[in-house]
């Protein structure tokens, strides 16, 4: 086969899939567990094999006419350049792994049909988005993601948590879709084709007429599906959903759309260095408050959600300077250990019966009941902390490089303060990183108090692909130098200038972090053994999924707030001081889109009701009552007596003669 057609069996492997275990699911319950794993793991071998032989060489291409729309048509198209190769790589395996564990996490849950259906679904729309040609049918896969985010993050729909957070995913990733909107549409106008070479084209010969209107409406778009400032307040609440579905949103499918996005357009936002600019800044703002959050969350999957904003942070400070090759390298290279910490944190929390940091705390020998998770758990915050030589110190370091080249004015396209601005920002959020691994390393595995219960080996479907995505995790970073001409030929490897300033701030944070730790742990001394709302411990018993279930339902009050169960030993506190109260709620960005946006609507809601009812209702009670009373008076007027309709007969009759005769005598007179 030619390396077109085994690109196009990638997405529409899974998409069968999909269909198949959607039919299938209560006809055939045994076949669903196939349906949901081959599919996904052929897609993943024929994505790999595509990217052998793409080889990241010269950008292969095909397309064929959808239907005729005009003066812009839309193709069906194929776009394989070495960034959407290796994506769609990391997308295959991500989501192999995720159905595999899944099938061992969900095995009881009555639901499973339709949750492995749709994440066969969401895992080709997202092929669909890596490798499409054309912008109308990459929309197609952008909007499907969506609409399974919303079913999966609500999977358990009998907690209020999960019904909420999906709502809120659905609605805020929308309300970033609306402009994004409009901008492919001003964009396809400026360049007159959705299709991406053409607007790529276009660019190089300045005939975008607009760009800076063009990039900024894309942006908010990018900063709702991407979870970055200030659109990225769904992210956390999605923890609600199972730890699978957070791994595959996380690490491969949703978030990473829009990064993908940026870089595959990227000379469309170089064309305005105040787009360059704005993302700069929002990227910035992402990255050091998601660090300050994430240092002072209670619940362990908040904690790696808060970390996924600040690592796409990142990822848009590496386009915002222009170096589109590093910010796709830090894609690649978190989505495997990203994966690897929510699959591991799922064991966790099965172990733990709770998600609650605080509980875990006031809990001993949790790493000798979950050797796996750990040393692989271990291995993964190793990486996102970037320390060398694991994979995320050499991601991170090309965007502080890249960031580095364009403060001094070296390369890259974007203004010197722009570089200034993520350099700095990047080294700030690279000592929070560390702090916060450190932290929840801590309190997950060094905890003091009650020994954890042991319920044996976890399933080898969940244990096997922890050990698989370590391997990435720990190894991928050293391959960069194959890996220089599929990201636009540009030297990825660290300065020794961003790699002392970057370990060095890392090696702070965590040093810190375990300071404060012991001080607190000595100070304290055995934590009292006490139950709240928030440091529940739920029945282990049980299989994963339920145990998530119901450790969810106990943040009712307060979830993943560290205000119902504080933790003496908490390093978070001591080292955000008075800031800790603000990050431990998302800076109350919640409460403030509650009182700017949530209740302007309520109130408009309200208003229409009271019109409806009271004004418009009216008006049609009192039609309905005008034409009642006016039936009774015809009703009246029958009374079925022959002399009295003589009688009116006659007496009309008498009265319409004395009006003419009034009226002629009139008009003679005049």
């Amino acid at each position: 086969m030619t390396t077109i057609t085994l690109a196009v069996l990638v997405p529409l492997l899974p998409f069968l899939g999909a269909v198949a275990g959607l039919l299938l699911g209560r006809t055939a319950p045994g076949f669903v567990r196939p349906l949901a794993i081959l599919p996904t793991l052929g897609s993943a071998v024929l994505a790999a094999v595509v990217a052998v032989r793409q080889g990241g060489g010269e950008p292969l291409s095909a397309a064929t006419q959808l239907t005729p729309t005009g003066s812009v048509p839309i193709d069906l198209a194929l776009y394989l350049d070495g960034f959407a190769v290796l994506v769609a790589v990391l997308v295959g395996v991500v989501a192999s792994c995720v159905q595999i564990y899944s099938t061992a996490y969900l095995r009881d849950d009555p639901r499973y049909p339709s949750y492995a259906a749709l994440v066969s679904l969401f895992t080709s729309a997202m092929l669909l988005v890596v490798y499409s040609g054309d912008l109308m049918v990459l929309l197609v896969g952008w909007e499907i993601m969506g609409i399974c985010s919303y079913f999966l993050v609500g999977h358990y729909w009998e907690t209020p948590e999960a019904r909420a957070a999906s709502l809120k995913a659905f609605v805020v990733t929308k309300l970033g879709d609306v402009p994004f909107l409009i901008g492919l549409f001003a964009l396809a106008t400026d360049a007159g084709t959705f299709r991406i070479t053409g607007i790529l084209d276009t660019v190089a010969t300045g005939g975008l007429d607009h760009p800076t209107l063009v990039a900024l409406l894309l942006l908010a778009g990018v900063a709702g599906k991407s979870a970055q400032f200030p659109l990225h307040i769904w992210l956390p609440d999605a923890m609600a959903g199972p730890t699978p579905v957070s791994a595959l949103i996380h690490a491969a499918t949703m978030v990473a759309a829009g990064i993908y996005f940026i870089a595959r357009l990227l000379p469309v936002f170089a064309a305005s260095a105040a787009a360059l600019t704005v993302l700069a800044v929002m990227a910035a703002v992402t990255m050091v408050g998601s660090g300050l959050a994430a240092l002072a969350q209670d619940d362990i999957k908040r904690v790696l959600a808060y970390s996924t904003i600040g690592q796409l942070g990142y990822m848009a400070g590496a386009l915002a300077v222009g170096d589109r090759g590093a910010a796709v390298f830090h894609l690649l290279s978190h989505g495997a250990f990203k994966a690897l910490l929510f699959l591991a944190a799922g064991v966790v929390i099965h172990a733990a019966g709770t998600n609650s940091l605080a509980a875990m705390s006031r809990t001993s020998g949790l790493a000798r009941r979950i050797p796996d998770a750990y040393w692989t758990m271990t291995v993964a915050l190793l990486a996102l902390a970037a320390i060398p030589p694991f994979a995320g110190f050499f991601s991170k370091e090309a965007v502080l490089v890249a960031a580095e080249h364009t403060a001094l004015g070296e390369s890259g396209p974007a203004p010197g303060a722009a570089g200034w601005t993520v350099l700095i920002a990047g080294l700030v959020t690279a000592l929070l990183t560390a702090a916060y691994a450190t932290r929840l390393w801590l309190l997950a595995f060094r905890g003091h108090g009650t020994e954890a219960p042991d319920h044996g080996r976890e399933p080898l479907a969940m244990t096997s692909v922890l050990w698989l995505l370590a391997i990435p995790s720990l190894g991928f970073g050293i391959t960069y130098g194959y890996f220089d001409g599929w990201f636009d030929g540009q030297g990825l490897a660290p300065t020794v200038t961003t790699a002392v300033l970057g370990t060095g701030t890392a090696l702070i944070g965590g040093l810190l972090t375990y300071a404060a730790w012991r001080s607190l742990r000595s100070r304290a001394g055995a934590l009292p053994d006490r139950t709240t709302a928030a440091a529940h411990v739920a029945h282990p018993d049980g299989p994963p999924s339920a145990v998530e279930a119901e450790a969810i339902a106990a943040h009712a009050p307060a979830y993943g707030s560290v205000a119902a169960a504080p933790d003496p030993a908490d390093p978070g506190r001591i080292l955000l001081g008075p800031l800790h109260r603000h990050a431990a709620t998302g800076f109350h960005l919640d409460a403030l889109c509650h009182r700017l946006f949530v209740r302007p609507v309520l109130a408009g809601a309200e208003l229409v009701r009271f019109l409806d009812r009271e004004v418009i209702d009216t008006y049609v009670r009192g039609t309905a009552l005008g034409a009642n009373g006016l039936g009774r008076l015809v009703r009246r007027a029958q009374t079925g007596n022959m002399q009295t309709y003589v009688s009116w007969l006659l007496a009309g009759s008498a009265a319409l003669v004395i009006a003419a005769v009034v009226l002629s005598t009139t008009n003679t007179g005049s």
